[in-house]
């Protein structure tokens, strides 16, 4: 089962992909498709090559990182509630990019937005670490929630004193996460960040499996934990607050891909990170396909979407870990 789960994944996200090429207001046939990603003269390569692709692509490296960040940090904290949000890093992408949709940047400059969502998550992954300097793992989740509450009183704020209901419905539309009418000057400026973040969360590997056993023995193991703590992180803030940045908050994938395919791997912290990353990349690319073909007036947004299915997960993982508690 754990050798045939990688190729069975990486089929599954292939075939995700392809279903996303062809899913929308528009149905496209898989000739069309191919024609379009030849980059030939039509108004199916069109669709394909500029509006189609980008965001597909987009949407595995914001699923992917969201579920590598989540095993990682469920991994490094021991605690299998552990996601992005909790360190205050996607809070803080938000309130970065309110920020310049409240002050008006983001007319002026397109990408304004992002480039202060990513600014914002590194500001907040920073506090939080400065603030937990010298405690242990407790002390990190604590900083990460004092963190995430002012961020997230910081785009409360912005909305109560928004200037004018636009600039209110377009801070309210951007939180609501989504891929639509990204384009490959989002993905340009995301994936760069994202697969930093993503090499330095794929450090930390050998020393999760270690920090299974407690941070003292971890530590008499010859694990850093330190520099394991710094790595989880620096990771998660760099592609985590990309991602968030240019998507808005897309909440519940960092915690519920691991839980998929941890029972898969034998319950091992490091060999969970590949398959948890092709696992949040399959659910925010069916969730993205789901969002285009249901019968919503509006298009339905993806982090509402990806939160009604998260949510009920995560009620029942807390009602199973409440029965398993002595």
């Amino acid at each position: 089962m754990t050798r045939a789960l990688i190729p069975a994944l990486l089929a599954l996200l292939v075939a995700a992909m392809l279903a996303s090429l062809l899913a929308g207001q528009v149905w496209l046939t898989p000739a069309d498709v191919v024609r379009g990603l030849g980059g030939g003269p039509s108004l199916a390569g069109l669709i394909v090559s500029e509006v189609r692709l980008p965001r597909v692509v987009l949407g595995v490296l914001v699923g992917g990182i969201l579920g590598l960040s989540g095993a990682v940090l469920q991994g490094l904290l021991r605690n299998p509630l552990a996601e992005p949000g909790l360190l205050g890093v996607s809070s803080g992408a938000s309130l970065g990019a309110v920020i310049a949709i409240y002050y008006g940047v983001s007319g002026t400059l397109t990408l304004a937005a992002p480039v202060f969502g990513l600014a914002g998550a590194l500001v907040t992954a920073g506090t939080a670490l400065a603030l937990a300097r010298g405690g242990g793992t407790a002390t990190l989740i604590l900083a990460g929630a004092a963190v995430s509450a002012i961020a997230a009183a910081g785009v409360a704020l912005a909305l109560n004193l928004a200037p004018n209901p636009y600039a209110a419905y377009e801070i309210t539309t951007w939180l609501l996460g989504s891929l639509a009418d990204r384009s490959w000057d989002h993905v340009e400026l995301a994936a760069p960040f994202i697969a930093a973040g993503a090499v330095l969360l794929a450090l930390t590997g050998r020393s999760l499996d270690a920090l299974a056993l407690g941070e003292a023995q971890a530590e008499s193991l010859g694990i850093d934990v330190r520099r394991t703590r710094l790595l989880a992180l620096g990771g998660t803030a760099l592609g985590v607050g990309a991602a968030t940045a240019l998507t808005g908050a897309i909440g519940f994938v960092g915690l519920v891909a691991p839980h998929l395919v941890r029972p898969l791997v034998g319950h091992r912290p490091g060999a969970t990170l590949v398959p948890a990353t092709l696992a949040g990349a399959i659910i925010v690319t069916l969730a993205d396909i789901a969002v285009r073909v249901l019968p919503s007036p509006p298009e339905l947004k993806l982090g509402v979407l990806v939160s009604l299915i998260g949510a009920p997960f995560f009620l029942w993982l807390v009602l199973h870990m409440r029965g398993r508690m002595p």
